[in-house]
């Protein structure tokens, strides 16, 4: 089943995509704040979420880490 119609499988990829920005974004900061507009931009509003939110990402994350590790 793909993630688009499985709720945790889409939790799970929004949760990574937006730790693997805010950690790019880290890395490279160019990269990132060059395209803030357009199709990339939802790159630059990701990375913008991890940032800010972080605290409640990581929780998220780690809640996503036990559900996926011990209720499937």
């Amino acid at each position: 089943m793909s993630a688009l119609f499985n709720f945790q499988s889409l939790l799970s990829v929004i949760l990574l995509l937006i730790c693997t920005c805010a950690y790019l974004r880290s890395l490279f900061p160019s990269i990132i704040d060059r395209n803030k507009t357009g199709l990339l931009g939802s790159f630059w509003k990701l990375a913008r979420i991890g940032e800010r939110k972080s605290p409640w990402v990581g929780a998220a994350c780690v809640i996503m880490a036990f559900t996926v590790l011990f209720w499937t």
